[in-house]
């Protein structure tokens, strides 16, 4: 579902990571729910443009 956010930076194969949009994973909005096995991490964007990630 996210992937289909995703980019890839150009580097090496092997060195390739993901990028996400923040806007995209919050919606628009500016708060998202992260799952990590069997824990929820909250995504908070800031009125200063800043991520703020917590459990």
């Amino acid at each position: 579902m996210l992937v289909s956010v995703a980019q890839e930076i150009e580097m090496r194969p092997e060195e390739r990571l993901p990028i996400y949009e923040a806007s995209d994973l919050t919606k628009g909005g500016d708060l998202a729910r992260i799952k990590l096995q069997d824990q929820l991490y909250t995504l908070r964007i800031t009125r200063a443009g800043k991520l703020i990630l917590t459990k």
